[in-house]
């Protein structure tokens, strides 16, 4: 067999003219530039922050889904199962990647992935015992992302399996759940453990998580912050005096600590290992407490919902409070129902994830990720 190396040698040794060599040498480097060029995979993991509607797909109530009225409204008709009015930050990342919406990997239509795969679930944790038989954790994720590799395999061959998960980016949101999921114990939210015990068990699962993708030749993971959810109109709604949830901030504050601190380790100990980290806690913070600054009117209570700060999880009227308000402009209010932010606030989060600079998202933003580009350093003029 001629390679394409060699090509040009062979055509003018068999006496074509001159010109046809030369269009061929250009059709090869086109055909090189092209295999350069080819796109760059998305694989998404976690809970209702990324879900695109995996949970309509599993035997759960409609606590954990949302594919009713009027999710979806501001997008998509009929609604996706998205847990939003509209798009979420994987939808906005895809966006700018210039790949189309990663599909939901439960959705039995989807069959082809060669772009990604989506297999967030709405209410999953990285412990198993978050919200258990009605979501799927993040054990069974990394499960399905393996079977997903397989399949690959058989399709790709190995060679082009491996480069395909090789170059991919790994989108995590993953953690709250796990500090929601208790919350209802007299004593504490996370009794019998201590603060640290329990942050050392989801940050040890998040952890194995990354390996496992990395032991299948995945090396660049996104990761999100957990939220401040400890303000979140839901748990504010539920206690008696309507103030944040202290034992949840201080726990919250404690993992994201953590998770920034093991992944400075996985960076040193995994070959090639690249993390983007993005302060998703801060940049809700700011919203909640300054909502105008980012075209919000109101920051703390919800669009969709009931009760104080529209707090109570009754967005649409099917989880067992069939009466709830809805406010007339969706992108009005921070907060679409009582536990997930809008389409305009998760492209703010998006474009933040993929342009901000390093006090903003770090060691390098998505944008670096997906195209090898250097990060650049704090300008003081990004804001989260």
């Amino acid at each position: 067999m001629i390679s394409f190396r060699h090509m040009a040698f062979a055509v003018t040794s068999f006496g074509l003219p001159l010109a046809i060599s030369c269009l061929l040498i250009l059709t090869v480097c086109e055909i090189s530039q092209a295999h350069f060029n080819k796109h760059i995979a998305l694989f998404v993991f976690g809970d209702s922050l990324y879900d695109p509607g995996n949970n309509n797909y599993i035997n759960t109530t409609p606590e954990f889904q949302a594919n009713f009225f009027p999710y979806g409204e501001s997008y998509f008709n009929p609604p996706s199962g998205r847990f939003s009015d509209g798009r979420l930050i994987p939808d906005f990342v895809a966006e700018l990647a210039k790949l189309p919406l990663i599909p939901a990997y439960l959705d039995p239509r989807n069959k082809e992935f060669v772009y990604g795969a989506n297999f967030a679930s709405g209410g999953a944790g990285a412990l198993v015992e978050s919200h258990a038989g009605f979501v799927v954790d993040l054990k069974t994720q990394l499960q399905y992302f393996r079977d997903l590799e397989k399949q690959f395999r058989q399709n790709l061959g190995d060679s082009e399996a491996e480069q395909l998960l090789s170059d991919a980016v790994y989108l995590f949101s993953c953690g709250g759940n796990d500090y929601l999921s208790p919350v209802g114990n007299n004593e504490s939210i996370l009794y019998p453990y201590t603060h640290e015990e329990y942050v050392g068990m989801v940050i040890g699962n998040l952890t194995d998580a990354f390996k496992g993708i990395h032991e299948r030749g995945g090396r660049k993971i996104g990761i999100v912050t957990v939220p401040p959810i400890g303000c979140w109109p839901s748990v504010r709604a539920g206690r008696p005096d309507n103030t944040c949830s202290e034992e949840i901030d201080i726990i919250v504050s404690l993992h994201n600590q953590e998770l920034s601190q093991k992944l400075q380790e996985l960076e040193n100990q995994l070959e090639g290992f690249m993390y983007a980290k993005y302060d998703l806690n801060t940049a809700i913070r700011k919203r909640m407490k300054n909502p105008s600054k980012y075209g919000f009117k109101v920051g703390d209570s919800a669009c969709c919902g009931s009760g104080p700060f529209g707090g109570i999880y009754s967005c649409g009227g099917k989880r067992g409070v069939n009466e709830f308000k809805l406010c007339k402009n969706a992108s009005d209010y921070f907060f679409f129902d009582s536990n997930h932010p809008n389409e305009v606030a998760s492209q703010q989060f998006a474009n933040m994830f993929w342009n901000g600079d390093s006090s903003v998202t770090s060691p390098y933003n998505l944008k670096a990720l997906f195209k090898g580009k250097q990060l650049p350093t704090s300008s003081g003029k990004l804001d989260l």
